[in-house]
């Protein structure tokens, strides 16, 4: 079976034919390519053909597809008993690994996914404060959190809670800010002084375009969640180990009460954790009255390979020789007109359109029609997008100046395509 029969066949028995709709090529159109190996900077299809991969599985591929240190942790792990349901060792260096990464977290606990930790540490914050309400932020994306992904303009648009499948009073408990505003912030804080347990914010967007909080934002989050008695939420299941061996908190300075981590953690396995100041974590049981339980949560396949990973991470120079490599890739994009770039550290987003992003008001503007054909054109290069313009793509470690110059041409080239085909732009997701 080829690709476009492979993906016919799972679709008949798999919603869309995917396992997140993120996979989907519900945006740019036609039938995703059926990928079945991955070797450091590169993935291969059904077909035989090579992709330079700018996914990176999402964001947690730091070193790229298939580390020799990654695979041998995983390879030792699965020899050694892949579940106990039981404390491992390995669990305590990783522990300490996490929170000599991350100052803000003096406590720690490992789950299954990013989504999984988000959903935890707001219930940890409503027992915390004795308050119901959290306040988020338009086009931050924190997983299938019901009270969350059910609130705010793009809800309302899908129908609102009940078509989402999800409790309109949970929705309703959701306050809703505009990302780089604190006034919107400190508007909703006041009109609900003493209902809203938590502040909960990606330091840096990654599912409206790559958007870095403007000078401020985060330290008068800080500050306004100070004044309130409101606790800080950072969300760096994309940020943590990428922008920053400590995150955004290391790049910008503030820190958060608690921290979301996804599945950087593990180099790509199946984690997530959440961690912040010790008072606030022993309110998860055994300690506290907050239950947060999982089989899986701390296998030891998953923090073998975590504690690879972040051994890996921690090395010197790291984040600053792939810092040099973004920025090279970044200027050469911004070099060709009509393409939108931005980017923190090695997290950049690709688009048509408005002339900067700063808050989704400015997402909602962003070429589809246009990037549609970007993307397939990229394709054919060779050159592997998340396909949507609304989410961030990356660089691995592995990846090298002469793919980064390659990755330029190829845009130069996708970029007079795609404005030749679409004339005037159309905006709307």
């Amino acid at each position: 079976m080829d690709s476009a029969s492979t993906f016919r066949a799972l679709a008949e028995l798999i919603p869309g034919g995917v396992n997140s709709p993120f996979r989907a090529f519900g945006q740019v159109g036609g039938a995703p390519p059926i990928l079945v190996r991955g070797q450091g900077s590169r993935v291969w299809d059904l077909e035989g053909r090579e992709y330079l991969d700018l996914v990176c599985g999402w964001g947690p591929l730091l070193m790229g597809h298939c580390h020799p240190r990654i695979v041998q942790a995983v390879q030792e792990a699965a020899g050694e008993g892949t579940l106990f349901g039981a404390s491992t060792t390995w669990e305590l260096d990783l522990a300490r690994l996490v929170t000599e990464a991350f100052p803000s977290v003096e406590m720690v606990r490992f789950v299954n996914s990013g989504a999984e930790a988000v959903h935890a540490a707001l219930r940890v914050a409503r027992s915390a404060l004795a308050r119901p309400r959290i306040l988020k932020f338009e086009g931050c994306y924190h997983g299938h959190v019901e009270c969350l992904d059910a609130a705010g303009l793009e809800a309302e648009q899908a129908g609102g809670p009940l078509a989402l499948g999800a409790s309109p009073g949970a929705a309703s408990e959701t306050l809703v800010a505009r990302f780089n505003d604190l006034e919107s912030v400190a508007r909703l804080l006041a009109s609900h002084r003493g209902d809203v347990a938590a502040v909960l914010v990606e330091p840096v967007t990654g599912s409206m375009g790559v958007i870095p909080p403007r000078p401020g934002f985060l330290e008068g989050l800080r500050d306004l969640c100070d004044r309130e008695g409101v606790l800080l939420i950072f969300d760096e299941v994309l940020t943590g180990f990428r922008v920053a061996r400590g995150g955004a908190q290391e790049r910008y300075g503030v820190r958060a009460d608690l921290t979301c981590l996804g599945k950087a953690l593990s180099g790509g396995l199946p984690m997530g954790g959440y961690g912040g100041r010790a008072d606030l974590m022993r309110r998860v049981a055994p300690t506290g009255p907050v239950y947060q339980a999982g089989t899986y949560c701390g296998n030891p396949v998953s923090v073998r390979a975590a504690v690879a990973a972040m051994e890996m991470a921690a090395a010197p120079g790291l984040y600053e020789d792939l810092e040099t490599l973004a920025l090279r890739l970044v200027a050469g994009l911004s070099q060709i007109p009509g393409l939108l770039v931005q980017n923190v550290g090695s997290m950049f987003s690709l688009g048509f359109g408005p002339e900067r992003l700063e808050d989704h008001r400015d997402a909602e503007k962003l070429d589809t029609r246009t990037f549609a054909v970007f993307f397939h054109e990229m394709l054919a290069r060779g050159v592997y997008l998340p396909p949507s313009t609304f989410d961030a793509a990356c660089l691995a470690t592995v990846h090298t100046a002469q793919e980064v110059d390659r990755v330029i041409q190829a845009a130069a080239e996708a970029v007079q395509v795609a404005l030749e085909r679409t004339p005037g732009p159309e905006s709307g997701n």
